[in-house]
This record gives structure tokens, C-alpha cells and sequence, in this order.
């Protein structure tokens, strides 16, 4: 039988919002680790006590030129901080690529001395791993490259460079940091460099960290030691909750070992969900920890479905519907048949593409490794041109804001309209008529040519010079026959498929793609990851549950429900106290499960159904009725 919940008052948790203001006072600082299930409020508590300070302190601090550093997990979530702190420039609120990138990007020379120290260090473990592996296999041959090319670096390195970083993509280039080149560098220098460690704590005097339980175990260490030096001028507040914890580069005994003058505030309502969401969140987290939530009072009520079908299911997104559809039975709520108003949660990028229509070029551009994290971000160069420049001409077209098209035009910086360009297209008559029959072309090819590729839009693009077309796209951007060795770039050497032949792939798949693949990189569609939507939350949410379709081995809901027996190396870890793959999925299903405010249906696709449905049953996560098999 499933656990009750007990109900609270909004003001519960008043006393953990009063603690955390006592410790942002700048004549006694105090730092704090701010303990806070899903839905609780965090960055409530986060902002009150921003708005608080700027009350207390803001006056003093602006005079001194100090700021309050504010940390958070996504681009997202800084910016909801921002607009709701009404921009104030006393706080500094980026995500921890950006704040450390600030704080290391003047210290060219340090930087370069710290990769001559590190890149050997690399060169010789990869060398010794080259000796221990087998000659000829594409690990090897990766190995091979790889040491090549940091040899390379080094002695690129012996003079004075400079050094480039961007938080939001990939980085390629000797020049270019890596995003853990700039953690590792921040935090030592942070260790070992007492000018830099003052610099930082006279900026910042307090230093908040929103979803500390995913932050960098290195970094996160490095601030601890700063911490521990400078305890008396500054203040280090870290709010998160360990089961949360979802990246496995976190301290995963964060808040374990605290020193005793630390304050450790706890929240325990959850202000999100309703009272059967919260009940299934906190029997899934009793296998963890004793923190229990209560619901706020006149909250109670809620649904909870999980619908179990094979693995072999011929119609994935067929059942998927009919999910929507008794879900909208069961809660009275018809919005379950809105297709677009379920927030749908998935494993993997791909299972998400393959759902929402994008997957022919999600599958080509993922084939190059390096593209991954801009391709996910959406700040892919070759894929942001369609998505930020052509789309949206195109769709200001066709609805007839001729104003809109003119503007995008101008932001866009389009050749089009440079001021050499119009005079040599006046001499031909008005140039606004050479303008017109561009976009008419663009618009005609997408819109009577449904399976029109992204190669033929790049071309009519082109050949009318609308926009200026990126790098990686130029070889295609005429037709001419590429020529991959003379035009593959260097950081191309390790990999399976080259950037140019991923591209090319791309480019040769239709262009009507491009609107689902923006949709979905600006979590404005359907679907989204697990691993995605931390700290966000919807009326009714699905998540779907498929270790097969996700193709990963870090997690397992087959494990974790119980269906498969844990792996002879699963039994080791846990005897030893390390973390597993079921550890992993536990937490995962319980941020997923606390997404949902209203309603929530679980979509198990199990080689084994009817003994999943025994198992959930018999852990008491679910009555019998909310499980249909």
C-alpha cells in the first residue's frame, strides 16, 4: 500500500528563509548548505534572500564595488533569476562555466603554463594506456591521434598565446579551453594562486551555488578551501538536494561532512505538487534517506498512472497516445489529448528526435562526436543558420510581416542590404525587387516541396547572398564536387565520421526538420530529457521508460523496477559502497516524478511486464488500479 503524505503550511519552512538572511551579512558572514527536496522552493528561497540583502546591504556593497555571486545549472535558470531580481547588477548570476571563464580569462599566461604542466601528464597516461591495449583497434588508432595532436599543442604552447572559451558550444583549436579545462583551471588557481583567491572573495564576498549537488566536485572542492582561508570575509551558500544528484562529475558526500559552523537550514514542504505526486516521491526516495515532504495544505488529490507494455511494441508512439488518452479519462482533464500541453520526458536525445521529426538530422550531425553538445544546445553553427537566420525569414513571409522580414534582415546583417550591394543593385532599377524575388525563391522551395533538403534551401540561400554563410557550410554553399582530405579540418583525427562528411549527411536531409529541432533545443515542444528539465515543472507530464530505445549503460529502469537481477560488477559496488547504475536511476526517476504538479503517467516499455507490474506493486510505489499492464 502506498504511504500517506501529511499536509503543512506555506510557512513551514519560514525559519530556513530567516537563517539563510542571517548568514549574508557581511559583517559576520556565515556559510550555509541549504537542504531542499524537489519543488520546495529553492530558488524562492534563493531570490528572498537576494531581495533581502539588496534591502540590508545593497547601498554599501554598490559603494565598494562588491557583488553577490550567484551560480546556477542552466542559461535558463539564470535568467529566470535575473528577471526576477529586476536585472540588479549587485548580484552576478551566470552558470559555472561563464563564472569561472570570467574569473581565469585575463590570465593568458598562467593559463598556458598550467596546460604545459597538465598536457604531459595526458600525453603519458595515454601512453600507458596505449601500451596495455591492442594494437590496430579504433581505440588505439583514437589514442594514437590523440597523443599526436597534444604533442602538437605543446609545442604550439612554448610561446605566448592567447585563449579562447565559449560556455554555450564546442570548442576547437589549440587556442580553444575545453569546458573542464576551464573548471580545472579555475579551481586550481583558486588552490594555488593566493592573488587570485583574494581577487575572487574581494568581488565576491558571498557565493551562492544553486544545484550545488551537480556542480563540479573540483571546483566545488577548490571553494571549500577558499572557505576554509578566508572564513571570517567571505560566505559560501550551497543549495541542493542529494537526490538530485543526476551528473557524475558532483561531490557525491556533499553536505556529509560539513564543519560545525556551517548552518544546514531545511525545507520540507513541497509547494509543487499535489498530494499523490508527493507520496510517490517520497516512497521512491526512502530507499535513500529519511527526508520526507508534506504537500501544502489544499493541495491534496492528484493522479498517478504507470502503463506497462512490451519492449518489442511495433507502435511506440501509438501507445503513447492512447496513454494520453485514459489519462484524460482518468483525471478529467481533456488537455491529456493535447499532444503539445504533456510534457513528455525521455532518456536520450535521440528518443526524443526520433519522436518530435528531426531525427534524419539529429542522427547524421550526432555521428561527428565533437558536434554533440552545441548540436544539443542548438548552437551548432552549420544547423543555427537554418534555425536563426532562415527560418525565421521564412516564417515572417509567409504571414505577411513584410516589417518583420526587413528587420530580421537588418539583425541578421544580411550582404543583401550593405550599402555597396544596394548601389550596385539600384543601377539596376529599385533593389528592393531583387530583394523581393529572393525571399519569393526561399519561400517557394520550402513550401512546394515538402521533402525540399537542407542542401537545396543553402543553395537558393547562396545564390541570392541573403545571409552570410558559416564556415562549415561554405564548401556546400555552391555545387561543386568537395574534396574531404583537402577540406576535413585537424580536430577531425580520432573521429569515426569527419565534420565534413556529418554536415554533408545533414544537408541532404529535408529542411522541414529544422522547426521540431528548434522547438525542442528551446524546451518549447513536447519532449524533453530527463536530465533537462531540473528545477521546471508542469501540469502533467509522461515519461517514457525504455533502456532499450536509450542505448545507454549508466542507467536502468529493468534494474531499478527489479525486472533484471544486478550485475556481478552492480554487487561489487555495492559492497564497497560506491554508486551503481540502479543508484543512478533511482534519483533520475525521482526528479522525473517531481516535474509533474497535477497528473503524471509513467510509460514502462519492459521485456517483462507482467513481473514489473508484480515487483512496482509489491514495493509499494503504486496500488494496484494505478498500474495498468
Amino acid at each position: 500500500m502506498v504511504s500517506l503524505v501529511d499536509m503543512g503550511s506555506p510557512e513551514n519552512d519560514h525559519q530556513a528563509d530567516l537563517a539563510i538572511n542571517e548568514c549574508l551579512n557581511p559583517e559576520s558572514p556565515n556559510s550555509f548548505f541549504l537542504y531542499a527536496g524537489a519543488g520546495s522552493g529553492k530558488t524562492y528561497s534563493l531570490v528572498r534572500a537576494l531581495e533581502k540583502f539588496e534591502e540590508l546591504h545593497g547601498e554599501r556593497f554598490r559603494r565598494a564595488g562588491k557583488k553577490v555571486g550567484v551560480i546556477t545549472f542552466t542559461n535558463a535558470a539564470c535568467d529566470e533569476i535575473v528577471e526576477r531580481v529586476k536585472g540588479d547588477p549587485l548580484f552576478h548570476i551566470s552558470t559555472i562555466h561563464s563564472f569561472c571563464w570570467l574569473q581565469i580569462k585575463h590570465f593568458h599566461d598562467d593559463i598556458r603554463r598550467w596546460l604545459c604542466a597538465e598536457i604531459p601528464i595526458e600525453i603519458e597516461e595515454l601512453e600507458q594506456r596505449e601500451a596495455k591495449g591492442r594494437v590496430g583497434t579504433q581505440a588505439s588508432i583514437a589514442r594514437q591521434r590523440s597523443i599526436i595532436s597534444n604533442k602538437e599543442r605543446l609545442e604550439w604552447l612554448s610561446k605566448r598565446r592567447e585563449f579562447t572559451y565559449n560556455p554555450n558550444g564546442d570548442n576547437f583549436g589549440k587556442a580553444s579551453l575545453s569546458h573542464s579545462d576551464v573548471l580545472k583551471i579555475c579551481a586550481d588557481f583558486l588552490r594555488s594562486k593566493p592573488s587570485f583567491q583574494q581577487l575572487v572573495v574581494n568581488r565576491y564576498p558571498f557565493l551562492l551555488i544553486d544545484e550545488s549537488q551537480d556542480t563540479n566536485k573540483r571546483l566545488i572542492e577548490a571553494l571549500f578551501f577558499v572557505e576554509e582561508q578566508q572564513k571570517e570575509r567571505f560566505g559560501l551558500g550551497l543549495i541542493g538536494d542529494m537526490m538530485q544528484r543526476i551528473y557524475g562529475d558532483g561531490k557525491h558526500d556533499l553536505g556529509v561532512q560539513l564543519p560545525p559552523r556551517w548552518v544546514r537550514p531545511v525545507k520540507e514542504m513541497n509547494r509543487r505538487s499535489l498530494s499523490r505526486i508527493v507520496a510517490l516521491a517520497n516512497d521512491i526516495r526512502s530507499q535513500n534517506d529519511e527526508h520526507r515532504q508534506k504537500a501544502l495544505e489544499g493541495k491534496d488529490g492528484g493522479h498517478v498512472r504507470l502503463f506497462i507494455t512490451s519492449s518489442n511494441n511495433p507502435d511506440k508512439p501509438g501507445f503513447e497516445k492512447y496513454v494520453r488518452e485514459q489519462m484524460a479519462n482518468v483525471s478529467g482533464d481533456d488537455v491529456w489529448n493535447d499532444y503539445e500541453e504533456v510534457k513528455h520526458l525521455v532518456l536520450e536525445h535521440m528518443m526524443a528526435a526520433v519522436r518530435m521529426g528531426f531525427s534524419e538530422m539529429y542522427s547524421a550531425l550526432r555521428a561527428h562526436n565533437r558536434f554533440s553538445t552545441a548540436l544539443n544546445s542548438g548552437d551548432l553553427p552549420a544547423v543555427k543558420f537554418f534555425s536563426e537566420s532562415v527560418l525565421p525569414l521564412y516564417e515572417h513571409e509567409i504571414s505577411g510581416a513584410t516589417h518583420a522580414v526587413m528587420t530580421h534582415l537588418r539583425r541578421s546583417k544580411s550582404p543583401l542590404l550593405y550599402n555597396a550591394n544596394l548601389k550596385d543593385l539600384s543601377e539596376n532599377g529599385n533593389p528592393l525587387l531583387f530583394l523581393k524575388s529572393a525571399i519569393k525563391e526561399v519561400v517557394e522551395l520550402i513550401d512546394k516541396n515538402p521533402e525540399a533538403s537542407f542542401y537545396e534551401v543553402l543553395q537558393c540561400v547562396a545564390k541570392y547572398n541573403l545571409f552570410d554563410v558559416p564556415q562549415s557550410l561554405s564548401p556546400f554553399s555552391e555545387q561543386m564536387k568537395v574534396d574531404d582530405e583537402d577540406l576535413a579540418p585537424e580536430e577531425d583525427e580520432g573521429e569515426k565520421v569527419s565534420s565534413l562528411d556529418a554536415i554533408q549527411n545533414f544537408l541532404h536531409t529535408p529542411f522541414r526538420q529544422i522547426v521540431p529541432y528548434k522547438k525542442y533545443v528551446r524546451s518549447e515542444g513536447a519532449f524533453d530529457t530527463h536530465q533537462g528539465v531540473k528545477g521546471r515543472e508542469f501540469d502533467r507530464v509522461l515519461v517514457v521508460m525504455d533502456d532499450e530505445e536509450a542505448g545507454g549503460f549508466l542507467f536502468s529502469y529493468e534494474k531499478l523496477f527489479e525486472v533484471k537481477s544486478p550485475t556481478k560488477g552492480d554487487v561489487e559496488k555495492q559492497l564497497k559502497g560506491e554508486e551503481t547504475g540502479i543508484d543512478r536511476t533511482r534519483r533520475l526517476f525521482y526528479v522525473t516524478c517531481t516535474r509533474a504538479e497535477k497528473s503524471l503517467a509513467l510509460v514502462a516499455y519492459s521485456q517483462q511486464p507482467t513481473l514489473l507490474k508484480e515487483k512496482v506493486v509489491s514495493k509499494g510505489w503504486f496500488e494496484d488500479y494505478e498500474v495498468v499492464c
